[in-house]
């Protein structure tokens, strides 16, 4: 746990965001390091292995806590990747507004150039964008991913080696591995290339200077600007625009060549875009692929293997089943939805399977007391009653149901929300098998499978609202799939439904949590690569140049007049202009320090780098070089593209054309960037306004006429 004497008379938010982020700087990057979180009360721990669940385990009783809470848990919610990075760069963008403010920058002017030099940077990372489409036309080549396990991560800042650079083959069989060649091939048997990959794309952005001019970049900001009217808002959720409505207006990420018209691919095309997003967990992506590879195969009603066309990847139709206390072999994905009932309930399920059963499907709680979302209470009815008429009303409505029940056949209910004990108990007497807590997406798939329609209340159920052909069954040839807390994993099918679940075992809760933190993190950024036809170049490329960007800015002229040149601000005065002048190279400079710290963290953190000293270094070599080279953004490429490159460890510098490429989902990238500045921002006006107070305000107007308070 990090710790910090907290200084008062400063901007304690901003002290207590870079405290808080410093928590979760070991998460960061391909190799994380578990934390023990423990209850000083009661002495209990957990063990957390990411920034959503690290937060989530904290005391977060401060207002800033709260907030960086929120802004972690709506980019997981949303992209379920980049809260690591959301994290550290909250607490190293922390630090330079609190550096900018000790130099004396006004707060002002802070906001500005920060949030202009973010959109610079986000503008500029653009030239490092690859199509979809140019990994899947390189996987017919006769280079081929080599199993690197020795390698733990490479020296360079743009290039991570996965910490298993051959794909890890689990009892599912996702892959086929040459065991003695240690040659990847797919099912038709072609081994797979990654060089040659950015060579086109390297020779087209060495041809010219991909720095925007002064002016090329004033008109990319107005832009931008327009787009966001408002990067901060004084409220908890900040800026509640849908992120796919954000990225259609103009002025946002620009569709990758070919997104028009994508070529069709199938599931063997996607071996090296896998590879390079899985950021060296094999594992986790190689249930991903196979749930891809499931999904596609019932959609288009193919059984070839991996020639199956992708038609798409529907992550709602995919689900995770965490069974702890199992072995992790037991691990696997199943077509179908595959839950957790009770161990009670096993005899029951005996006498079901391999049945076709009648179904139910609940919206809401299946229990006596619930009532739908927007019901109102009767104003002038006053009941009272005494708990013996209570637990007769239930038991008269426990009743009830198993009446309906009986009159349409119904042998299998499925409920969005809770379920009574006491109805389940009399429902397994009876031969019935009542399931709660089911997402709603299952819901509508068993609808739209067994023809079922969903009603909010027992009560509702008619014959044209009850569903057929579903069959439950044992996840496992043999009822031995218990996950030792008392529960049984169960198969739940029928004829036209698409879905996949993924089972997770393992023989420690955290570790199946883990599991599926990282099963859904690979899921979403296949999901949102195959989505938006884009990836970025990974590794610490986007972020190397942005420092390099931020650094060219920093050492530019401001031109008289513009609006970058006062700060966003139309009407200041030429006092601010002048200031801007002055103010804005230390506050792009200290903006830029944060992407150090990032990348110099991320080599330690990958054991690339002994100590922050030489990271530092190496991070210093490569920005001269890219200053040298006169385009940042084709050195990084040309270096992703170069074969024989002194700046590799020696030991991997002859393979470097068999190691997989490293990629970035981009909008999850970009946003959990925005989140953070957003966030620091935020708490940066509000820590202002708070020490500023309303002092000012009792100035007559005509004294404050001309005046701009900071």
């Amino acid at each position: 746990m990090a710790c910090r004497i907290i200084n008062k008379r400063r901007h304690v938010g901003l002290q207590q965001l870079s405290s808080l982020a410093e928590t979760g700087r070991t998460f960061l990057g391909p190799v994380k390091s578990s934390k023990f979180v423990i209850d000083e009360e009661c002495h209990e721990s957990v063990l957390v292995s990411s920034a959503v669940r690290l937060l989530e385990s904290l005391d977060l009783s401060s207002a800033v806590g709260q907030l960086l809470n929120e802004a972690v848990q709506a980019q997981n919610n949303v992209h379920r990747t980049g809260t690591s990075t959301l994290l550290f760069l909250v607490g190293a963008w922390s630090r330079a507004a609190e550096e900018c403010l000790h130099l004396g920058v006004p707060t002002s002017l802070i906001v500005s150039v920060m949030s202009e030099g973010l959109d610079s940077c986000i503008e500029a990372v653009r030239s490092l964008q690859v199509p979809v489409h140019n990994v899947f036309d390189d996987v017919d080549s006769t280079k081929t991913f080599s199993g690197l396990e020795s390698s733990s991560g490479s020296s360079c800042p743009f290039l991570q080696i996965p910490l298993d650079a051959g794909l890890i083959q689990k009892e599912h069989e996702v892959r086929e591995v040459a065991s003695q060649s240690g040659t990847i091939y797919n099912l038709s048997g072609k081994p797979v290339k990654t060089a040659e990959l950015f060579r086109t794309q390297a020779k087209a952005e060495a041809g010219k200077n991909t720095s925007p001019t002064p002016q090329t970049l004033r008109s990319s900001l107005l832009a931008d600007t327009r787009c966001r009217k408002s990067v901060l808002t004084h409220s908890r959720h900040f800026n509640k625009m849908d992120h796919n409505e954000r990225l259609s207006k103009p002025g946002r990420f620009p569709e990758g060549h070919g997104a028009a018209a994508r070529p069709a691919c199938s599931c063997g095309d996607l071996v090296a875009l896998e590879a390079g997003l899985s950021h060296g967990d094999h594992d986790s992506m190689g249930f991903v692929s196979e749930a891809l590879r499931l999904q596609c195969q019932r959609a288009s009603g193919s059984h070839q293997g991996d020639c199956t066309p992708v038609l798409g990847f529907d992550i709602s139709r995919v689900f995770t089943c965490c069974l702890p206390g199992l072995p992790e072999a037991f691990s696997c994905v199943h077509p179908g939805y595959v839950t957790a009932v009770s161990v009670p309930s096993t005899s029951l399920i005996q006498e079901l399977q391999n049945q076709p059963l009648r179904v139910v499907l609940i919206e809401g709680d299946l229990t006596e007391s619930y009532r739908h979302l927007g019901f109102n209470k009767s104003a002038n009815i006053k009941m009272e009653s005494m708990k013996v008429q209570q637990d007769s009303s239930e038991e008269l409505w426990t009743n009830h149901v198993l009446q309906v029940l009986i009159k349409f056949n119904v042998s299998l209910v499925l409920a969005q929300g809770g379920v009574s004990e006491r109805l389940i108990e009399k429902c397994t007497h009876t031969k019935r098998l009542v399931i709660g807590s089911v997402s709603g997406d299952v819901i509508q798939a068993f609808a739209e499978a067994s023809g079922a329609v969903q009603v909010t209340y027992i009560t509702q159920v008619a014959e044209d609202c009850v569903g057929s052909g579903v069959r439950v069954a044992f996840w496992r040839s043999v009822p031995s799939s218990g996950d030792g807390v008392g529960r049984m994993a169960v198969m739940l099918e029928t004829e036209g439904i698409h879905l996949v679940t993924v089972v997770l075992t393992g023989p420690v809760t955290a570790q199946t949590q883990s599991k599926e933190d990282r099963f859904w993190t690979c899921a979403y950024r296949l999901h949102c690569a195959l989505k938006e036809q884009k990836v970025l170049l990974g590794g610490g490329a986007a972020e190397l140049l942005c420092l390099s960007h931020l650094q060219s800015l920093a050492g530019r002229p401001v031109n008289e007049g513009s609006l970058v040149c006062s700060g966003g601000l139309p009407n200041a005065s030429s006092w601010l202009a002048s200031s801007l002048a002055l103010y804005r190279p230390t506050v792009l400079k200290c903006l830029a320090g944060g992407w150090h710290r990032y990348l110099s963290t991320l080599m330690c953190n990958t054991a690339s780098s002994a100590s922050e000293f030489e990271a530092s270094t190496f991070i210093q070599h490569h920005l001269q070089n890219a200053t040298d080279s006169g385009s940042p953004s084709s050195y990084i490429l040309s270096e992703y593209d170069k074969l024989k490159s002194g700046i590799f460890n020696s030991d991997i510098s002859n393979k470097l054309d068999q190691i997989p490429r490293v990629y970035d989902v981009v909008t999850p990238k970009i946003e959990a960037w925005r989140r953070a500045l957003d966030l620091v921002l935020l708490v940066l006006q509000t820590d202002s306004e708070i020490i500023t107070g309303l002092g000012h305000t009792q100035i007559k107007s005509q004294e404050a006429e001309g005046l701009l308070f900071l």
